[in-house]
């Protein structure tokens, strides 16, 4: 019961991710879109998770840590990128 409880999580967080994909590509506005990776990447997270524990394996919590990083480095550019126009301010000797 609980690996079909796992399976049915598993098609909702990809339907959730499908829904975020669309709303990454059509989104109004970059906040919108900026939001929504951050959402796919918290989804793909636990999509890894819910993997890990159907196939009883530790192998993917590695995997899982290294995603969040990313994730969150990834949702920090965009958002300086969206507040200041540049990722890397650069200094300049005037």
């Amino acid at each position: 019961m609980i690996e079909n409880i796992m399976i049915v999580s598993l098609a909702l967080f990809m339907l959730a991710i499908a829904l975020l994909l669309f709303r990454v590509i059509v989104g109004p506005t970059l906040p919108d879109r900026a939001i929504a990776l951050d959402t796919i990447g918290v989804n793909l997270i636990s999509t890894i998770a819910i993997i890990s524990i159907v196939l009883t394996t530790k192998a993917f919590l590695e995997a899982i840590l290294i995603l969040g990083i990313l994730a969150f480095i990834g949702t920090i550019a965009f958002s300086k990128f969206i507040e200041r126009g540049v990722i890397v301010e650069r200094k300049s000797n005037d």
